[in-house]
């Protein structure tokens, strides 16, 4: 019998709206929440400039309410 770690669950996001930032040419990225739609893209306009971002939308019970895209 094997012992160690267990598996990570699932991770269940909060309600709000989400943007992914990367460093460019990587794929992997760390999510970010904001309260609300302004606040969210003025964080995407700000990291955009050193970073890609993509847009998750909005999240409500776990669940992507909005789709997702990529900002130039």
């Amino acid at each position: 019998m094997r012992t160690g770690r267990p598996r990570e669950r699932a991770i269940t996001l909060m309600d709000g709206f989400y943007i992914e930032i990367s460093n460019k040419g990587e794929s992997k990225g760390l999510k970010i929440r904001s309260e609300n739609r302004a606040a969210m893209e003025l964080s995407a306009k700000q990291y955009s400039k050193y970073k890609d971002v993509t847009i998750l939308g909005e999240y409500k019970g776990g669940v992507a309410v909005s789709a997702k895209e990529k900002v130039a």
